[in-house]
């Protein structure tokens, strides 16, 4: 299973939870499993059906420009990122 690692921001929603299993097979699906086990989540990830502007998904290190359609398999780590502001 995808180990998803929960972003700071969130870890208040996962009751301090650094990482999780999920059985998934796209992004789309990793937020929903985390949405299940911690309501809420998909609301702070997601908005219009796709991830919130300025926040990305990285599956093994890799920035992924596929949003929640990125297939991941079962030995991947996923982490979502916010995009870093500044100029």
């Amino acid at each position: 299973m995808p180990i998803v690692y929960v972003p700071p921001q969130l870890k208040t929603l996962a009751g301090g939870v650094e990482t999780v299993d999920v059985e998934a097979g796209n992004i789309r699906s990793v937020v929903a499993k985390l949405d299940e086990q911690f309501p809420g989540v998909k609301n702070r990830l997601c908005q219009d059906d796709e991830l919130r502007p300025g926040l990305s998904v990285s599956v093994n290190g890799r920035i992924s420009s596929l949003g929640l359609y990125q297939k991941v398999q079962p030995q991947d780590e996923v982490h979502f990122i916010p995009a870093i502001g500044g100029g």
